[in-house]
């Protein structure tokens, strides 16, 4: 019988993760205020990680912290002291691809599962049992497998061992994440959290006999991105991901906006359960899956390496500009019982605009926005600055964690 996976989803703020929670999420992964590979992110301060994980707890979705850099010795005393507190938070499971982090969490906090990163290059079933011989539960799998290898994982691991994949997203040029480039360049470990995606940097050829001579190879109009990927797509093969004997689907992106998280969760959350109801309606809802992932602020989209090396057709190099049709409003905090609904906003709009509201079950539904007042109760045409409290009398009721976006 086949498994149902687990759709994981990235937060980078509570905001975020509030969303993800409403939008679909089985479970959604953060990272704390150190030890993280994604340094630049808003990240969880230690009340807000608590606070978090007991709004997801409370809506049965599962919470999970990296603790994914690679440690140095300067690292150790400081992380066993954010283990500690993790244990006394609770989370469902720590990301680690550091031996040395393992060790340490494993006597520190023994009742936390540990999840065995993506970093840790797992690329075969013997590294998969490796980890679970030393007490990890999950092994996260490297970007570069197939899912013909995946599937051969999987017939040769127990039966309780979970692999987690990820599915949606950036994809990094370097070997499972493990890039030098940024360090080199900027003196930001990547390892350590702080890359500066060079990757999406745009570059010239020099010749060794004329230095200084600078020679674009001419990819498109906008530039040359020779480090530069797709973005990774898989809505439109669930059948094949479940069927490899995947357990937890995986979306990368904890910089990301709420609009990204949300659009992301709704539809890979719609798309998993059409086809656990039947193929034929996974089948049916096609159009409507690619139709909304591609609202996802965006590259072009690939499948990876999930069906073999990528070829030129398929992947790889393409200008590092995002397709970004959609601009995130807001999200209905409350509504009050004149039923105008409260956001803080996030990009401008006026009165008398028409604009969408993103509701989690699937319908984006068309609203024009009647008044705005702000939080003094004065009506205004459009608000002055960002993040300003704002009521919005609509043409349509909203509810609390309605997304609003425009289109551009």
């Amino acid at each position: 019988m086949e498994r149902k996976p687990e759709l994981l989803i990235p937060a980078g703020n509570m905001e975020v993760l509030q969303t993800a929670v409403i939008y679909g999420a089985d479970a959604v992964y953060i990272g704390g205020e150190a030890f993280s590979l994604r340094a630049k992110a808003a990240n969880f301060s230690r009340a807000e990680m608590a606070a978090g994980i007991a709004f997801a707890h409370r809506h049965h979705v599962k919470v999970y912290v990296t603790a994914n850099i690679l440690a140095h010795n300067g690292d150790l005393e400081e992380a066993e002291a954010y283990f500690r507190e993790l244990k006394e938070i609770g989370p469902d499971a720590l990301i680690i691809s550091d031996p040395g982090l393992f060790l340490l969490a494993r006597k520190i906090c023994p009742e936390i599962d540990i999840h065995i990163s993506t970093q840790a290059n797992n690329t075969n079933y013997q590294t998969y049992r490796f980890w679970y011989e030393q007490g990890a539960r999950r092994v996260v799998s490297a970007r570069e497998l197939s899912l013909a290898e995946i599937a051969e994982i999987r017939a040769h691991i127990p039966d309780d061992m979970e692999i987690e994949s990820f599915v949606h997203g950036a994809m990094c040029i370097s070997y499972s994440g493990r890039c030098l480039l940024s360090n080199y360049l900027t003196g930001r470990d990547a390892n350590q959290g702080a890359c500066t995606h060079p990757c999406r940097w745009k570059y010239a050829v020099v010749e060794e006999t004329r230095p200084g001579e600078y020679f674009p190879v001419y990819e498109n109009e906008r530039g040359t991105y020779l480090f530069n990927s797709k973005d990774l797509c898989m809505v439109g093969h669930i059948p094949e991901l479940v069927k490899a004997g995947i357990d937890s689907l995986k979306v990368e992106g904890r910089m990301k906006t709420a609009l990204y998280v949300a659009a992301a969760a709704r539809t890979y959350r719609k798309a998993i359960d059409d086809y656990f109801d039947s193929e034929e309606i996974y089948r049916s809802h096609m159009d409507w899956y690619r139709e909304e992932i591609a609202k996802c602020t965006h590259r072009q989209f690939t499948t990876g390496f999930y069906f073999g090396k990528p070829d030129a057709e398929t992947q790889i190099y393409d200008a590092s500009t995002y397709i970004n049709e959609y601009i995130y409003l807001g999200i209905v905090e409350t509504v009050d019982a004149r039923g105008f609904a409260r956001i803080h906003q996030r990009n401008k709009f006026c009165a008398g605009d028409t604009i969408e509201l993103m509701k989690p079950d699937g319908r984006n539904v068309p609203v024009t926005v009647r008044r705005l007042c702000d939080a003094e109760g004065t009506e205004v045409d459009a608000a002055p600055h960002p993040k300003q409290e704002l009521y919005l009398d609509l043409t349509q009721e909203a509810s609390v964690y309605d997304l609003l976006r425009v289109r551009r």
